[in-house]
């Protein structure tokens, strides 16, 4: 069983510690979650683009990190693969969970070799309309899927035809200890030069030309209509990336120099302070698996709009704890942000910080992360009899 010490877990992720995605956040608290829940178990994590375990870290004594990030790029998925193939034999863990679906195909050949059962982890558009037919065929054959909202399970219902019974939501966590809420930060308005009283719109998003899915293209179009009933507003954006010179043109093509600033990247340790800086949090997109800065804004008390076509709708628990708006529809953007900065929103939560945060609690944070994770455990070892 999964509480003697002999037993062994496998997680194979595509990095945890020189990069803060999405996947890579997910992963970390799963982790966290596995050793809270099984803190005798034998963990061997192996990690395809990190070089070694920052200092910072800390994990129970039985946790061995492997690292292929040190090889060239050229044959890094080779070394990778052999890896996986190399440990998963000797060690034949008791079951292994893979939190990007592009392993999948190694964990599959394990399982029909020596009868290692797999999860994996389905987040974003990695999940989206998968053509390679190695992971199309290991996805049919894994023994759970782990979606991290229900846009996410039921497009790869949809598009692979998988088994419903073995797909199931997991949705993310966030540390609410590091997002709090806070007064508006006086070193980021004198920095911006800005005023307390300004209306201030925030989107966190890396800036990629193939991920402008994320909406602050909408909401940059949204802004002259803004302006008109709030010429004070201001818009930032946090987040690095190849679309920033584009972003700089359109900007200027809207003629919004005065009233938008691009901040780039943005350190950890300061990120709590943007959200608090902002009056509204906003990323109107359209193929978010689910959105981790949404519950960072909720954490920090601030009403958050997103798009009503994506995971987004998970991440507000269906318009509960924001506002989700067609992200096509620049004329609703802007109504909709109009109304949260002007307190004239039904939802009268959104202007209850202490409310928002307790709810998104409630929902996401990480003692409920840690249930949901033991119940697929829980329920999977008793179908599962060789664990």
């Amino acid at each position: 069983m999964l509480s003697q010490s002999s037993t062994q877990i496998h997680l194979w992720c595509p990095n945890l510690f020189n990069f803060k995605g999405g996947i890579q956040v997910y992963s970390a608290y799963f982790l966290q979650a596995l050793q809270h829940l099984f803190p005798q178990v034998e963990y061997d994590i192996f990690l395809m683009h990190d070089i070694y375990t920052p200092s910072y870290i800390s994990c129970l004594p039985n946790t061995r990190f492997h690292f292929a990030g040190r090889f060239a790029n050229s044959i890094r998925n080779l070394i990778f693969a052999a890896q996986l193939v190399g440990y998963g034999i000797k060690q034949r863990p008791v079951l292994i969970i893979t939190t990007h679906l592009n392993f999948t195909p190694v964990a599959y050949w394990l399982k029909r070799w020596y009868g290692i059962p797999y999860w994996a982890v389905a987040h974003g558009v990695e999940a989206w309309n998968i053509q390679r037919s190695g992971v199309q065929n290991a996805l049919r054959h894994a023994d759970r899927i782990l979606a991290v909202s229900n846009y996410t399970r039921d497009r790869l219902l949809n598009e692979q035809k998988l088994d419903p019974a073995r797909v199931f939501v997991l949705p993310n966590t966030v540390d609410v200890d590091r997002f709090q809420i806070r007064g508006k930060p006086d070193h980021l308005l004198q920095r911006y030069g800005l005023t307390s009283e300004q209306p201030i719109i925030l989107t966190v998003s890396r800036l990629c030309s193939s991920e402008s899915y994320r909406g602050y293209d909408q909401v940059l179009a949204a802004l002259p209509l803004i302006r008109q009933d709030i010429p004070n507003v201001h818009y930032l954006i946090v987040g690095k990336g190849d679309d920033r010179s584009r972003l700089q043109q359109t900007i200027t093509q809207l003629n919004l120099q005065d009233c938008v600033t691009l901040a780039g990247f943005v350190p950890d340790s300061e990120l709590c302070d943007y959200y608090n800086l902002c009056d509204v949090f906003a990323m109107p997109s359209k193929l978010e698996g689910f959105g981790i800065v949404y519950l960072e804004a909720l954490a920090c008390g601030k009403p958050a709009l997103g798009g009503n076509q994506d995971g987004a709708i998970d991440a507000l628990f269906q318009g509960e704890l924001g506002v989700l708006v067609d992200p096509d529809d620049v004329d609703q953007i802007a109504e909709k942000l109009i109304q949260i900065l002007q307190g004239q929103h039904p939802n009268q939560i959104l202007y209850q910080p202490e409310v928002l945060r307790q709810r998104m609690i409630k929902h996401y944070g990480f003692s409920q992360f840690q249930k949901n994770l033991a119940h697929h455990l829980n329920s999977f070892l008793k179908t599962t009899s060789s664990l």
